[in-house]
């Protein structure tokens, strides 16, 4: 039995870094990161775009899970929405899967400290605190497990996530 992870959360969380930390601690473990699907100079938000993202992303996890060689797939992406997780889920193949959909959350006060630390290390640019800050809500309305990572290190909730 294959399980596929999905875990959200707002920019700057922690999902890639926790997701690679986890990658390393479930056997036989392939990871994909959704912005990995889109990666474009210059970064264009459009319905093409997103429609595009999605279909590679579905495209590739597919793929993952048909392959023999995995057992654990791991995915992360912003998705805030709960239709972004429903469209995704309608498009792959769970069967003989358990999903184990996951959002990461914290204090906007862990957050602005996280986003700062990337600010000031030039990983991110200043606007990052608008775009990530006013999502945070939105991760309680979907139904998903909720992870608070506020104090939590990438290889915390890497263990965390495992143990789920």
């Amino acid at each position: 039995m294959k399980t596929l992870f999905l875990i959200g959360g707002t920019m700057g969380i922690g999902k890639t870094t926790a997701c690679q930390c986890l990658k390393k601690a479930l056997p036989h473990a392939v990871f994909l990161d959704g912005d990995w699907c889109w990666d474009a100079d210059p970064f264009q938000v459009t319905d093409e775009t997103k429609a595009m993202a999605e279909g590679n992303i579905c495209y590739l996890l597919n793929s993952f899970l048909h392959c023999s060689a995995y057992e654990n797939v791991i995915f992360c992406w912003v998705m805030h929405e709960q239709a972004i997780l429903d469209r995704l889920l309608s498009r792959l193949d769970t069967s003989g899967c358990t999903v184990k959909a996951v959002s990461l959350v914290c204090t906007p006060d862990a957050l602005a400290k996280r986003l700062q630390r990337d600010i000031v290390a030039g990983s991110r640019d200043a606007g990052i605190l608008e775009r990530s800050l006013p999502r945070l809500p939105a991760y309680q309305s979907l139904r998903t497990l909720k992870l608070d990572v506020s104090a939590l290190t990438p290889e915390e909730t890497a263990r965390r996530l495992a143990a789920l």
